[in-house]
């Protein structure tokens, strides 16, 4: 079963390996630093809109973010 703790792990992981800081990303997404920071630490998820946009950013499949492949 796929756990909000796994999908976070892959973002926050996705995040490292983008080489952009949190900053960064959260001027591309048009959301505040803090965002970015809450989902990090597990305290929100993206809403989905969002999570496509993060993913084209980070250049990664969603489906990679939510654990539906390895």
């Amino acid at each position: 079963m796929i756990t909000l703790d796994e999908i976070r792990k892959r973002i926050v992981e996705t995040i490292k390996q983008s080489g952009l800081t949190q900053t960064e990303i959260a001027k591309k997404l048009n959301i505040g630093q803090q965002v970015i920071s809450e989902y990090v630490r597990g305290k929100s998820l993206p809403a989905l809109d969002t999570l496509a946009n993060l993913c084209r950013i980070l250049d990664v499949d969603a489906n990679y973010i939510l654990c539906l492949v390895d």
